[in-house]
Formats: C-alpha cells, structure tokens, sequence
C-alpha cells in the first residue's frame, strides 16, 4: 500500500523520558522485566504530543496497559516538532529495546529509514503504512464509523445541515470525511430528506481544513463559520484543533459535535460533555497492546492491523449526556445499518479506504 494512511495521565517519569530518551525506568506496577524477561519498548509521538487527545494519547495507553497486564517496560519520547522526529526515533533504537512505536504519517520516512537499518529491531506505525519486514502498520477503516456518524449527524439535525473539517487533506483524515458524508447521503436516501454535509466534496477529494492539528483557534474560528452557514452537527478531523469545536458549540445552543479517534467524554474537559453527541473510534489502545504484547512473546507479523466494524477496531461511542437527543428508531436503524456494514451488505468505500 502506498498511500499514506493516518486517557492516561502522563506521570513524572513520562517528562523525564521527553527529556532525557531512554533511560531506565520503573514500570508503573513494578513489576518491569519479571514477566517479559529483558524486553522493552518505546514510543516516538507525532507533533501533536502525548497528551493529544487522540491517537498519541491511545496509543500510550496501549503501551501502558502492556505494561501493567505484561510487565513490559516502556518509555514515550515526546516530540514538539518536526525536527524531533527522526532523532526521537533514533534514541529509540539506540535504547537498545526491541519494539519502537511510532505515531502518525509524519514519522513514515523515520521509521522506514531506522527500520532497514536496523533490521533486529521490531516496530510498529499508528495511522500509516511502511512496508518493511520489521514494521507492523496500524491502521483503521474509520470511513465504516464516520459512515453511521454521517447517517446520525443527518437523523439529528434540526437545521438540515451538518459538516465536517480537517487538519490536513490526507488519507486518514479524509477516510472519516468520505465516510460522514456518504453516511448523511445514505439517510436522505432512506427518509427522503435533503440534509446538507458542509466542509467536504468525496469526488473532487477536496474540501475545508484549518492546515494544523494543533491550533485549538483555528478549530473555534472555522466552526463559527460553519455554524453562521447553519451546520448544527459538526465532525472535527483535527486532534486538538477539534477542541476549538466544541468550544464554538458551547457557546451557540442547539449544536453537537462528533469526536474522533477517541470518545471525547472521556478526553475532553467535563465543561464539553453537553455538546458532544458521540465519538467515531479507533480502538488504537488495545490494538498497540496486543502487539507489542504478542511481539515480547515471540510472536511479529508485519502484515497490517487493519481495524473495522466487524473486528471492534473502530465503532460510535455511546451518546453520553445527549442519548435523549437521538430517537429510538435511529438508534435501531443505526445498529441495523451496522449489521449490514459487518455482513458486507453495505460497502463503505473512500479512496484511502486501508486494503
């Protein structure tokens, strides 16, 4: 595959291992190698940082629950910028552990280059795809769940209007864009309405992003915007940007956000909970947990992780404080709508869809 495809506490020892790479540490339960003799992994983060809200932070918190259900020891390497990236990653190596993490499209040419060059060492790529013997990628179809997002986000609106926004126009950000809008599509189809998805076009590829994933202003700034348009449901595709989001909702009653990568109940600040109608999934944490945990025992294959529906890679999280805003015929047509996607009776498709 060529294309490029895209909450824990982060405790004292995290800011040192920002600082100083890889010096030893303890595991947080204690128990380190007893369970996975010398093995170790480390983590190199994108520029979003470990506290991102989303696939940095699920993906510490799969190291992290490796670390106490296996006893492996592990460290994050927090990068601030592009310049950390490559030699993040190459501290990594030099750490002497056997697993290197690394999150997000920024790091594919890093992580290819550390991996041929040091083909004993096993890693692992969040949200992309290197082709290598000695890299697994970890990556989702989140079209499937933006798919019953779309479908939600049109059942709900009370303006006939939603949309969605990107960080950047890459594949893994567009993959949810394809989805929501093809899942607003596939409601006016089944009820005969016309609802409107703003900030995206699936055949031209192209549509609206803030041009970061961090700027918390941008994301506020631009949802006003689609707000003064009449969207009423909005999908953020911007890590942190998306804060910005909920911010704007907060602020003009009536409108709901959908999260993403993570359920932003759980993630975000308590203040946004009344806004947030659910979140679209990637379950990063269990999947970066089953194979740095399976890589420690003995057991690599490169062949992707591909997350879906049917596998509980990706899926809705619960609607949270806003359960009495969806009826319960969508609820049931959205778990129909589910079922058809897991049996292949629907087909979600994107151009970034992962193969």
């Amino acid at each position: 595959m060529g294309n490029r495809l895209l909450t824990a506490s982060v405790v004292a020892v995290i800011s040192v291992a920002a600082l100083v790479g890889c010096a030893d540490a303890p595991s947080s339960n204690g128990a380190s190698s007893d369970a996975a003799g010398d093995y170790c992994a480390r983590m190199v983060t994108n520029s979003g940082g470990l506290e991102d809200r989303s696939f940095n932070q699920s993906s510490w918190a799969g190291l992290q629950k490796a670390e106490k259900d296996a006893g492996i020891e592990v460290q994050a390497l927090v990068s601030t910028g592009e310049t950390d990236l490559a030699p993040n990653v190459q501290q990594a190596v030099d750490s002497g552990c056997q697993f290197v993490l690394t999150v997000g499209y920024e790091l594919a040419d890093a992580t290819t280059s550390a991996a041929a060059a040091n083909p004993d060492v096993h890693f692992s790529i969040v949200d992309e795809v290197v082709d290598a013997p000695n890299v697994k990628p970890v990556i989702f179809d989140t079209a499937q769940a933006s798919y019953l997002a779309g479908y939600l986000a049109a059942g709900v609106s009370k303006t006939g209007k939603v949309a969605t926004f990107g960080g950047g126009n890459q594949p893994p950000v567009t993959l949810f864009m394809d989805g929501f809008v093809d899942g607003v599509a596939a409601y006016n189809a089944a009820h005969g309405t016309q609802v409107v998805a703003l900030g995206w076009d699936k055949v031209k590829q192209d549509g609206t992003f803030t041009g970061d994933f961090e700027d918390i202003n941008k994301g506020k700034t631009l949802t006003e915007s689609l707000i003064d348009q009449g969207a009423d449901v909005i999908l953020p595709v911007a890590g942190q940007v998306g804060e910005g989001s909920a911010a704007a909702a907060l602020e003009n009653p009536g409108v709901s956000v959908i999260w993403v990568d993570n359920d932003g109940f759980d993630t975000l600040p308590a203040k946004y909970h009344p806004v947030l109608l659910t979140s679209v999934l990637k379950n990063t944490e269990d999947a970066v947990a089953q194979i740095v945990t399976d890589d420690a025992a003995g057991t690599f294959d490169p062949a992707p992780f591909i997350g879906t529906l049917e596998n509980g890679g990706v899926g809705l999280a619960p609607f949270h404080d806003l359960a009495s805003s969806v009826p319960q015929e969508l609820s049931d047509e959205l778990d129909a709508l589910k079922a058809k996607i897991v049996d292949g009776s629907v087909v979600v498709t994107s151009p970034s869809t992962p193969e």
